[in-house]
């Protein structure tokens, strides 16, 4: 896994090219870490992730600590599979919020099951 980092004014858009996983996470985390504290727009783009397991919601759920600064976060690109976990896990526990992130119109597929 390897991710480009971009940043364009207060926005910063992180790529992830690879698997999003347990082993990945500290990376990608410290990413988000170290971004400029003037960037108060967080976009994760995973149009190259094909793959994420619960990892990559912790990931998603992640606020900067209380020095950081407030960043709204989202999310573009989804592939299927990154995609049906974000679906699930709103289904399962509606409390983490993380409908925000879903695209506002989801594939059929998804919305047949």
């Amino acid at each position: 896994m390897h991710f480009t980092t971009r940043i364009d004014g207060a926005a910063a858009h992180i790529t992830v090219h690879g698997e999003i996983d347990y082993d990945t996470l500290p990376t990608l985390r410290a990413a988000a870490a170290g971004l400029p504290p003037n960037v108060t727009e967080l976009v994760w783009d995973l149009h190259d992730a094909r793959f994420m397991d619960v990892a990559g919601l912790h990931l998603l759920c992640d606020q900067p600590s209380q020095e950081g600064p407030a960043r709204k976060t989202t999310v573009t690109n989804l592939a299927p599979q990154p995609l049906r976990l974000l679906v699930l896990a709103t289904e399962v526990n509606p409390a983490l919020e993380l409908a925000r992130l879903l695209p506002d119109t989801l594939p059929a597929i998804l919305l047949d099951d």
